[in-house]
């Protein structure tokens, strides 16, 4: 009989307004009180872009819609993988949801510090796929 461990995979999203991130006060552990970028796993069967939308969703109120892939992020002997996007919000009224504590937008150059060890590596791929993106406007 084979047996697979496989690795649970989590969505983050990296929502910008202008020069403005959002981020969410964590409610939850790990990380508890934390401000962190939203993000949670995907559930079995669901499309890991869609679960990126739902977490916006459940964690701010705010409706999105993903603008590209930033990337996969996973280390050796963890069991959890991460597909970031880059989103811009379409709809909602910004408010916490169950799973945070406050929801709010930071500008770029003042935000709080990052939780989680691939954040930064995430937030450089976000400003890299920004900067690029003025290179060709």
């Amino acid at each position: 009989m084979v047996v697979y461990f496989d690795p649970k995979l989590a969505a983050v999203v990296l929502v910008s307004d202008g020069d403005n991130l959002l981020f969410v006060r964590r409610a939850i552990e790990p990380m508890l009180g934390r401000w962190s970028f939203p993000s949670g796993y995907v559930d079995r069967g669901e499309a890991v872009e869609h679960a990126a939308v739902r977490e916006v969703r459940e964690e701010t109120n705010l409706d999105v819609e993903t603008t590209g892939l930033l990337g996969v992020y996973s280390s050796k002997g963890s069991p959890v993988a991460l597909v970031a996007y880059a989103a811009r919000v379409t709809g909602g009224v910004l408010r916490a949801g169950d799973e945070a504590q406050d929801a709010r937008f930071f500008p770029v150059d003042t935000l709080p510090e990052l939780p989680f060890p691939h954040d930064d590596q995430i937030l450089n791929d976000w400003r890299e796929k920004k900067l690029l993106e003025n290179q060709q406007n």
